[in-house]
């Protein structure tokens, strides 16, 4: 995780999550990850399976959110992704494959890579 993002320029990747900005910050911190965009569950009024925190983030990065892509352990989180018009992919790290609806499903991020470029970003599955 921590090499993925490291080669992502900060301003175009955002952390969206379930639990309160004191606890995000707190688990995030543990682990080295200091997002400059970030989406709690403090921010909005309706959370995942909703599609208001993937929409809010991508109104704060500045992005279509058609352009955006949505990296998710849980169905609910998809779900959200996928009602926000974001392509999905699957981290099957807390759910068994099957039970993930996404347009990829990997085992966790050490199986893609990314490429960053002027107009973008291109993910590819490793291997």
């Amino acid at each position: 995780t921590l090499a993925l993002l490291a080669g992502l320029p900060a301003e175009r990747w955002a952390v969206v999550t379930s639990a309160t900005r004191r606890l995000a910050e707190a688990r995030l911190d543990e682990v080295g990850i200091r997002p400059k965009t970030m989406v709690c569950a403090d921010d909005v009024t309706r959370g995942k399976p909703d599609p208001e925190p993937y929409l809010l983030a991508a109104r704060e990065l500045g992005v279509d959110p058609s352009r955006c892509v949505v990296f998710e352990d849980a169905p609910a989180g998809l779900r959200a992704g996928r009602a926000a018009g974001m392509t999905t992919v699957a981290l099957a790290t807390t759910h068994q494959a099957g039970e993930l609806d996404a347009d990829l499903v990997v085992e966790d991020l050490s199986a893609l890579s990314v490429l960053v470029t002027d107009k973008g970003m291109e993910i590819s599955v490793r291997g």
